[in-house]
Order: C-alpha cells, then structure tokens, then sequence
C-alpha cells in the first residue's frame, strides 16, 4: 500500500495542473460517432499490480478505445501462434501514418509492425484463421483479462467506422493480393471494426492491461496468459510503436511502454509496479491525446520512475 501513497498525491497535483491548462487539439472528427463525444472529458486511473486502484475525473465513464484494442488482439494472436506471429508481421516502427499503403508494396505484404493499421488487419486475419468464433472469442478473452463480463462492441461505431473505411478495405485487400490475408478481406475488415469499436473505462482499462505489468500472470485468478518472454516482447513493441509516429517522443518523455487510441485514450505501463490509463478525446496533430500525452510526461518525471 506504500507505493500506492506515493502515486497518488503526484497523480492528483499532475491531474489539477493539467485541467488548469488550454484543452488544446481536436477531437478524431473524421470518424462520424467520435466527433459527438464531449471534448472536456478528461480522465485518469492508475491500478498497481497488487490490485490497488487510484481514479480522478470521468475515470469511470466509457469511451471507443480504438486502437488501444490492438494490443489485445495482439497478444490472443501471440498466445495462439507464438513466434510465428513475426512470420506475418513485423516489429518496427513504420515511420509513416498509421493508414499509409505505401511501405507494403516495398515490403511484400508484411506490415512493420501490428498497431498500425495494415498489421491489425493481419492479427484479425490470424484470429479468424484459428478460431471458430474469432468475433465471439475476442470479446470474451479481453472480457477475461478485465474480469468484467459487461465489456462489449459498439454497433454504433463499427457502422460509423465502416461509412468512411474507404483506405482500410484498400489496405486489406492490398495485403490479399500479397497472400498475406488469408480470410475473406470483408470478414477480417468486420472483425477489425468490431476490435475497434470497444468502448472501456479507464478503469477497466488499467485494470486489464495488469497482465503486461505482471509478466503475462492475472492479478485477479493468478492465470498464465503469456509467458514472460511473450510478455516482454509485446511491451517493447508498445514502446517502440505505440504511438504511431509519436513513438519516440513518448519513449523520450514518458519513458514506458504503452498504447494510445484516436478515442483520445492510453494505456502506459510500468513493469511490476503498475498501469495507468488516460483519456482526454482532444488529439494532437500526431493523432494522440493532447491530455494525456501531457499528462504522462509530467506524471513520470514526478514520480521520477521510468523504465530508463
């Protein structure tokens, strides 16, 4: 309970100083159901490994995690197929945005790692493949890892996202053309939508991101999701490409690996202390919240406690 003291005088001052501040940014417009949500939202929550939990603002309010969901994928895909994962996608940053076409044609299919957009499709491509119910499967493996039976897809959000998906359906059939899409592009594309379309709290978000803070074990049932190797290899490839472009600046002002959504969410993890998840639906121009991209930098540096 000491290490939980500490957090949360530094958690509530950082939180005061950066509501204090201009809400700067916009909200991801672009996809039609995001562009309703209110702007002044702003939330954190912070859950140790030993289960402790330290909320402030709407902490406890739902919201579309986006492309945070890709970590989940990630590691369901990880524990079905092990290393030959990397056989389908890569591990490195891309360097261009998170929808770019471009680097597949030089990179035969093989997307630079799975949280962009291209590499999602493929891990999609990889539940359907191996499981018989990939949409069914999924929600109930991140409803496991949030032990929170209530965790569920947005039906509103996956129409929203499919009306204007127009560069998602190219780069998922670019991808089939290279054979790296198995499946029928409409069926991972649905999957992909649905995967982002849930809609979590910070809480619950902390919460279920304990198991990358515990070396692949549940805080909750002592279950074994990942071994620790696959455990941390996924959290370097959140520390490395995370934050689509932003990646390195996060690194650099944050110092731990974590996870940001358009929804204006993130997820950051210290190794065998805690998570923390931050949403604010104002974005930067890099496509990351504004908030809590703000919010973590000023937080880390105070608590003097990075990975580095």
């Amino acid at each position: 309970m000491n290490e939980l003291m500490m957090y949360e005088p530094i958690l509530k001052k950082v939180f005061e100083k950066i509501c204090q501040q201009n809400n700067q940014g916009q909200l991801a417009d672009y996809i039609p159901e995001l562009a309703k949500v209110n702007s002044d939202k702003f939330a954190i929550n912070l859950t140790t490994v030993e289960n402790h939990h330290i909320g402030v603002g709407s902490y406890q309010d739902r919201f579309s995690i986006q492309s945070i969901a890709k970590v989940f994928s990630l590691i369901l895909a990880y524990k079905i197929l092990d290393q030959e994962t990397w056989n389908r996608v890569g591990v490195e940053p891309s360097g261009t945005a998170f929808n770019s076409l471009v680097q597949l044609e030089t990179d035969h299919g093989i997307p630079r790692n799975p949280f962009i957009n291209s590499g999602a499709l493929v891990i999609c491509d990889i539940l359907i493949t191996h499981l018989d119910d990939a949409k069914k499967e999924l929600l109930n493996f991140i409803r496991k890892l949030s032990a929170n039976k209530n965790i569920n897809y947005s039906e509103k959000i996956v129409e929203s996202e499919k009306s204007v998906g127009y560069r998602n359906v190219a780069l998922c059939n670019f991808i089939k053309s290279f054979g790296n899409i198995e499946n029928n592009p409409d069926d991972v594309l649905d999957l992909y939508y649905n995967l982002c379309s849930i809609e979590m709290s910070c809480q619950e978000l902390s919460k279920a991101f304990l198991v990358l803070a515990n070396k692949g074990r549940s805080t909750i049932d002592n279950q074994q999701f990942l071994t620790s190797s696959q455990t941390k290899r996924i959290n370097a490839v959140m520390q490395t490409c995370g934050f689509y472009d932003e990646s390195g600046e996060f690194a650099f002002k944050v110092g731990l690996p974590g996870k940001s959504g358009v929804g204006g969410g993130i997820v950051a993890i210290h190794p065998n202390h805690y998570t923390i998840a931050v949403w604010s639906p104002k974005l930067n121009s890099k496509g990351n919240s504004h908030r809590g991209m703000n919010f973590l930098e000023y937080f880390t540096t105070e608590t003097e406690l990075s990975i580095f």
